[in-house]
């Protein structure tokens, strides 16, 4: 959970905005960092009451993209769900002036459950998994089927377009990214392998799924969720950054990420950190002591997951879909979302969705580079980039066989 601070802010100044506009929230403070969070640093904080609250704040210095790191986008979503049946943590405050602890932040509830580093969701029954994934894949047609307009969220992103903006973004934000000069190697991290054929593909009309618009999350998955202590039910959704008006295919191809990549996983070497990284760092050490190249399988691949031997309790890619279709299915969903079946729409889906986690894994090799990242283990996650392009390729392919296949019906 929550250790030493690796990203010092200033405690007094904090306080004293506290003691102003969060009298709630009783001064002196204790802080402690969370070790998640490629992105954004976020720390435990304790008030002289021994109520827990949770910080986000961007990073520190010169950020390399415009578009990440938005953590006001975060509050305003959280704040705009609290008094609808979507999971969130209550939202305190939000702090544009970067004078107080030298960049924005929003002050969030803690909540008081189990999170799960890894989608197998270790440690509980089997009946207790299979009702987890249920309740996860509720909770995200519940957001799904929210009315922007009811929520003060018209304004949060435009109805449609969502693939193309995307397709944009992630095309600028590649090559921005791919400039960052290493602090001490004088090296730019490079572009994704085949970035050019992918984004051909993607862009493609006759590929692309039919376009929708209702409230996403941008990184639905289960180590983004809060579940209760005792019972197997979500009670949080965290990690709002990427949130936006966009196609419910985004998130719920993310949350299917390890049924996806498990099966046509590769090993994945993993080269040593540097031994001197610049002394000027803004960024926590590596804690890797890892001094050899190290050969495994890649992130989000798991070998419970595997379909030749899944782990008893984890549902089927099927029923998951099956459960998501029957949840929108109902009076409840609105006009965009109404009677969608995901099925047809996946393989392109699941691709695009590799794709993002390349440009995402460069962009955490990118905040190495110039010592901005806020995980000890960014210099491990940055390197994937590379294997991670050549599994999308191959997801593009299945994509173009399943579009094929579904013309000669």
């Amino acid at each position: 959970m929550a250790g030493p601070v690796r990203q010092p802010i200033d405690l007094p100044s904090l306080e004293r905005y506290l003691s102003t506009n969060v009298p709630e929230i009783q001064c002196p403070v204790t802080l402690k960092q969370f070790g998640f969070g490629q992105s954004n640093p976020t720390y435990l904080l304790t008030s002289s009451s021994q109520k827990r609250y949770v910080l986000r704040k961007k990073p520190p210095g010169q950020l390399l993209s415009k578009t990440a790191h938005k953590v006001e986008r975060e509050y305003r979503i959280i704040h705009a769900l609290e008094n609808t049946d979507v999971s969130v943590p209550k939202a305190y405050c939000l702090c544009t002036d970067e004078t107080v602890v030298g960049s924005a932040f929003y002050i969030m509830e803690f909540l008081d459950g189990r999170i799960f580093e890894e989608p197998s969701i270790a440690g509980v029954s089997d009946s207790e998994r299979r009702e987890m994934w249920r309740s996860a894949v509720l909770t995200l047609a519940k957001l799904h089927q929210t009315d922007p307009k009811k929520v003060g969220l018209e304004t949060f992103g435009k109805p449609s377009g969502f693939y193309q903006r995307q397709i944009n973004t992630f095309t600028q934000l590649e090559d921005s990214q791919a400039k960052a000069i290493d602090v001490d190697s004088r090296q730019p991290v490079g572009n994704i392998p085949r970035k050019t054929e992918l984004l051909s593909f993607f862009a493609q009309p006759k590929y692309q799924p039919k376009d929708r618009g209702v409230p996403i999350h941008g990184d639905f998955k289960i180590d983004n969720l809060v579940f209760h202590k005792t019972e197997p039910r979500v009670i949080g959704i965290l990690d709002w950054e990427m949130s936006t008006i966009g196609h419910p295919l985004s998130d719920l191809a993310n949350l299917l990420v390890p049924y996806t990549l498990t099966p046509i996983a590769k090993p994945v070497t993993i080269l040593p950190p540097p031994q001197n990284p610049s002394t000027t760092s803004r960024s926590p050490p590596s804690q890797s002591t890892q001094t050899q190249p190290l050969t495994r399988m890649p992130r989000n691949a798991y070998p419970a997951f595997s379909p030749q031997s899944p782990l008893a309790g984890l549902p089927s890619k099927g029923e998951i879909l099956n459960w998501y279709a029957e949840a929108v299915s109902g009076s409840d969903a609105g006009p965009q979302i109404r009677g969608w079946k995901p099925q047809e729409d996946l393989p392109w889906g699941v691709a695009f969705a590799m794709f993002r986690d390349c440009v995402i894994f460069q962009g955490i090799a990118a905040r190495y580079a110039v010592r901005q990242a806020s995980s000890p283990s960014a210099w491990e996650v940055g390197q994937e980039r590379e294997p991670a392009a050549e599994t999308c390729w191959e997801l593009v392919g299945t994509a173009k066989e399943a579009k094929s296949a579904r013309a000669q019906l």
